[in-house]
């Protein structure tokens, strides 16, 4: 089963960039995002997000993404509504400071989402490890257990579906319309999964240490990650978009 986040093999500049630009792009992107209070840069900084998908082909996994992520912006838009009570009332509960205050978290929300799991998209989990090692200077063993961290969740999530099928086929309904019902159905699925995980951990930590995980240094890798022209173009453009959502 394929994941949001796996790798989408290309050759666009995208995906030729070093991996720590690809990361310091959606850094700017997300802090842009935090500093913006206009709806225009908050639009166009989803634009911007949504133009580089499309053109590393990746926008498909994107709108899938919000599938997710709308429910959730939706959640935050109605609390906004109900705490927030600056400005005048619209209608009921609802007034002018909260409407502005909602749909500007929900349009956060998705800036902060998406130019993340963008760069999970077209870059390797081992390049990127590798790059922040060389490149950022950061400990092996840290970028190792993010990284990795990163690559089981689609792995976990095979498992829950394998458990879910399992639970269906022994009359177990998960079909349910209440979220509370379905919610408690959900926690005891917890306890196999956590158990899988644990015993995979285990395995993994003792793989890993059978083939020298504490030698690790920066010149381990046999590859190397340079930044070049391009990737230097890239980190001006960050700033400049951390500059765009200060003064904007």
């Amino acid at each position: 089963m394929t994941s949001i986040i796996d790798y989408v093999p290309g050759g666009t500049l995208l995906h030729l960039l070093n991996p720590v630009a690809k990361l310091a792009l959606a850094a700017a992107i997300i802090v842009a995002t935090f500093l913006a209070d206009t709806y225009a840069l908050l639009l166009g900084l989803l634009a911007l997000t949504f133009a580089l998908g499309a053109y590393a082909g990746v926008a498909g996994r994107l709108a899938r993404l919000l599938k997710v992520l709308v429910p959730l912006a939706v959640v935050m838009l109605a609390l906004q509504l109900v705490f927030v009570r600056s400005g005048d009332v619209i209608w009921g509960f609802v007034t002018t400071g909260g409407l502005t205050s909602g749909s500007k978290v929900c349009l956060r929300l998705l800036g902060v989402a998406l130019p993340l799991v963008l760069v999970l998209m077209v870059t390797k989990l081992t390049d990127l490890a590798n790059a922040c090692v060389e490149v950022l200077h950061v400990p092996y063993r840290y970028a190792f257990t993010f990284t990795t961290a990163l690559r089981f969740v689609p792995v976990f999530s095979q498992e829950m579906s394998a458990i879910m099928e399992a639970q269906t086929a022994r009359g177990v309904e998960y079909d349910t319309r209440n979220p509370f019902r379905k919610l408690r159905l959900m926690l005891p699925l917890c306890v196999p999964l956590l158990v899988s995980s644990v015993g995979r951990t285990d395995a993994i930590a003792l793989a890993a240490e059978q083939r020298g995980f504490y030698l690790r240094t920066r010149e381990s890798s046999y590859k190397r990650y340079p930044l070049v022209a391009r990737d230097w173009a890239v980190l001006a453009c960050c700033v400049a978009l951390v500059a765009l959502g200060v003064v904007a």
